[in-house]
Order: C-alpha cells, then structure tokens, then sequence
C-alpha cells in the first residue's frame, strides 16, 4: 500500500448557518456544528482509506466561541495519525461574522478517529500517513499517544440501573 500524505485528504467545508439549526436565541446548536464536523472527518478518512469509514470516537470537542444565525462556520479537517485501519482526525472550526471584516475566530476543536470497513463491516487495513515536515511529525507523534491513550477505552457500554422508565 503506498503512503499518502496528509494533504491528499484535508478538506475545508463550509456553510452559513441558518434559522432552523439555532435556538430562540440565534444561537447555532451545538450538535449541529459537531455533525459538519463529523461530516468533515468522515470525508478526510473516506478520501485516505477510498473505503466506507465510520466514527469510533470523538474526543476533546472543545467549543471556544458562539455561533449565531448567519455566521459563516468553516471546518478545517486532516489526519493527525493513522494506525492499521483507524485514522485519527484533527477538526478546527472558525466562524466569521460575514457583515464584519476581520471577525473569523476558531469557534470548535476537537478529534475524531474513524475505521475503515469492509463490505462485510469488518476493519481492514489503510494506507500509511506519510508526515513531510517537522510540524506534520509533531502532529503525529501527539496523535499516536492519543490514539495509544484512547485504545481500549471503548469496550462496552454500561446502562445505569436507574434510568428511566418508557
């Protein structure tokens, strides 16, 4: 399998958010912005693995910033590591009042890790991550003690005898 690079993957997406994706207030709910930023990830792990990928985890989601009704969000995504067929990857949002120069600001940071799978829904295997400057070997340095951190956290889930009834 060749290596690739991570800027054969990263992608910037963007969208205006509107009236039906905030609350009464103007402000954007948040897990509207984490679904574009899913959607950002799964893009960046589609286009490295060119295979069906799905999130396994989401980590770190940081909010720094409100979003409101016609804000400019802006989604930066590219792979930080890469493993056998996991890949974890780095998400930036900023937003931007767009009748304001000047005003982009990072809004949400936070990773993803996704695996590729096969058509029986089985990991298989990705090509290598190819660093090619020191800031990209940083990066995956940090990603891969993320991702060593990470391993193993998700093992079952645990439903609390107390939840509610139907």
């Amino acid at each position: 399998m060749k290596n690739k690079t991570i800027h054969e993957s990263a992608v910037t997406m963007s969208m205006v958010m509107l009236p039906h994706q905030a609350n009464p207030a103007g402000n954007v709910h948040g897990g509207e912005i984490m679904k574009m930023m899913d959607n950002a990830a799964y893009v960046v792990a589609h286009r490295h693995a060119r295979a069906n990928v799905v999130t396994v985890r989401v980590d770190e989601i940081t909010f720094h910033e409100p979003i409101f009704v016609g804000n400019l969000v802006i989604c930066h995504a590219y792979l930080t590591f890469v493993g056998r067929s996991s890949m974890q990857v780095s998400v930036v949002v900023e937003v931007e009042e767009l009748f304001k120069e000047g005003s982009l600001k990072c809004a949400l940071s936070g990773f993803f890790t996704m695996t590729a799978i096969n058509a029986g829904g089985h990991p298989m295997p990705v090509p290598p991550l190819e660093a090619t400057s020191d800031e990209e070997k940083a990066l995956f340095e940090q990603g891969k003690i993320r991702y060593e951190m990470n391993k193993g956290k998700s093992k079952g889930c645990v439903v609390p005898s107390f939840r509610p009834k139907p």
